[in-house]
């Protein structure tokens, strides 16, 4: 099966905390030169998006990377992440995925789901700057990306659904 490789990274400018601002102290030089180029500006406004597990149903604020270079820049170089905000990346084939982390300054839950918005799988803490491919392990048509230990708080698991209307076409 061919797998898609797409760059994730950084954390959501509309999450930001007040301290999030991007820091290239933290960072390798060829990355902090990058990131102090790069437009932050958000892709979307913030839409809506609930994921139902066994502990309840969590509500999020996600930007949408719908777009080949949306998803491409994803969440470079972007800190502070809050807890109730994420991006999501929209396909429009589902196919096996994978994402690294390349030029990410923020570790992240990449959570992979299905086109009928079921969590096929989740890429716990992924590393900031690694770009070791976390694949999907299944067939995927969107990518949740939220704060590296949130799944794990809320009790994510495959199967718990994704409700956004991506997910939910007539």
């Amino acid at each position: 099966m061919m797998k898609s490789m797409v760059l994730a990274a950084g954390a959501l400018a509309l999450g930001f905390a007040a301290s999030g601002s991007f820091s290239a102290a933290a960072v390798p030089d060829s990355v902090a030169s990058l990131c102090a180029t790069m437009n932050l500006t958000p892709y979307s406004k913030p839409e809506a998006l609930s994921v139902r597990s066994a502990k309840g149903t969590t509500h999020f604020k996600v930007e949408i990377a719908d777009s080949f270079k949306e998803r491409e820049q994803g969440l470079m170089c972007r800190t502070g992440l809050k807890d109730d905000y994420g991006m999501l990346f929209e396909f429009q084939n589902v196919a096996e995925r994978a994402f690294w982390m390349q030029n990410t300054v923020s570790a992240l839950d990449i959570i992979y789901i299905g086109q009928d918005g079921r969590i096929v799988s989740i890429q716990k803490n992924a590393k900031p700057l690694d770009t070791t491919p976390l694949p999907s392990y299944g067939l995927a048509t969107g990518v949740l990306e939220v704060r590296a230990g949130l799944s794990d708080q809320l009790g994510l698991k495959p199967g718990d659904v994704v409700e956004h209307p991506f997910f939910h076409k007539p």
